[in-house]
């Protein structure tokens, strides 16, 4: 099987493109390589690398592919509300023509990565602590969560004999990728941790988040790839190991942070802010797929602080690894360019 990773440079991306290579398929990647290729360095002589944007599909993109996994666009709630046009734009827009773009193309499969904060209510209510399944009614509120669930609407609308679009809805994904990221909340608290010596807790650490390793959402895409179409084709499943409160998940990083030798104040925070907030189950991908997660949070944990000891991703100042920061960066980048590109215009317009 050939597969077309959109996104294959990012967090997920990479250690997916990995996942595939080990199973034996082809894959070729399409990313705008905003946050650079460094990740598939070291296989990038076993895929094809193609640098483009999501928005813009030439049709030779799907010559011999057999699958997509779309996992293209803004990733998290802070960039989605920076630039809530791009957003809309990748994350609803063009999920949607790439789904389109496969059935013109003949081709039979494509994994969407939604997200489980579909199911936030913005709120810290006990009237909506429960436990959701892919059944429960959800009613996102956030720029980032609409636009996932418009493009799971599309999508869905598209399913036919033909055409098998499966969607997972991951929870919060923790565990070192080698495109790292330090604005999830495990990641970011091993971060704080080893930079500060402190872990803040939002909300006192009440709210709950469903959590999955970076390793485990990989393997969930694989399994979205290979299972019978009768079980997958227009079904949307939670990718998620267990939930946690956030000061529980504390406790637990801290424990394994202690056993490494790192000392760890944990600082509740009650300042106002926005909530997410939300607690979803995973039976139903183990029921129909045999999803079973096999790494925990503190297993992943111990990776990270070992790498880091090891001067992997460890200048956690650079904005590389916080993908708000690395959009502002840009965007300032972009506009001293642009001032500057002004400037020459004034100096010639002046000299003519």
């Amino acid at each position: 099987m050939n597969v077309l990773v959109v996104g294959g440079a990012g967090y997920v991306g990479c250690v997916l493109v990995r996942e595939l290579l080990g199973r034996g398929y082809g894959v070729r990647v399409l990313d705008r390589l905003f946050f650079g290729d460094d990740g598939l360095r070291d296989v990038a002589d076993r895929i094809e690398l193609i640098e483009g944007d999501m928005r813009a599909l030439p049709p030779s993109l799907f010559d011999g592919i057999d699958a997509v996994v779309n996992l293209g666009g803004l990733s998290n709630d802070p960039t989605a509300e920076y630039n809530p046009t791009a957003n809309h734009e990748m994350n609803t827009v063009a999920a949607a023509q790439l789904a389109e773009a496969c059935v013109e193309q003949g081709v039979p499969r494509y994994v969407l990565a939604s997200s489980a904060s579909i199911y936030d209510r913005g709120a810290l209510d006990e009237r909506h602590d429960a436990l959701l399944d892919e059944d429960s009614a959800v009613h996102p509120t956030a720029t980032y969560s609409v636009s996932k669930r418009e493009a799971e609407l599309r999508l869905l609308q598209l399913t036919s004999d033909a055409f098998t679009p499966v969607i997972l809805r991951k929870g919060t994904i923790f565990g070192f990728s080698p495109r790292m990221r330090y604005d999830l909340v495990v990641n970011t608290f091993v971060k704080d941790a080893l930079a500060h010596g402190a872990i803040a807790l939002h909300c006192g650490g009440e709210l709950w988040r469903p959590l999955v390793s970076v390793r485990d959402a990989a393997r969930a895409y694989a399994l979205a790839l290979e299972a019978p179409k009768e079980l997958v084709a227009g079904e949307i499943f939670n990718v998620v190991r267990r939930n946690y409160r956030i000061s529980e998940l504390a406790l637990r990083v801290r424990e394994v942070l202690r056993a490494h030798g790192v000392a760890c104040d944990l600082r509740p925070d009650y300042a106002e802010r926005k909530v997410r907030t939300y607690r979803v189950a995973g039976t139903k991908m183990q029921r129909l797929l045999g999803f079973e997660p096999a790494d925990d949070v503190d297993g992943a944990v111990a990776e990270m602080i070992e790498r880091v000891r090891a001067g992997v991703a460890a200048d956690f100042d650079n904005p590389r690894y916080y993908n708000i920061e690395w959009m502002r960066a840009h965007e300032n980048e972009s506009d001293r360019d642009g001032a500057a590109g002004r400037g020459a215009d004034r100096d010639r317009a002046v000299s003519r």
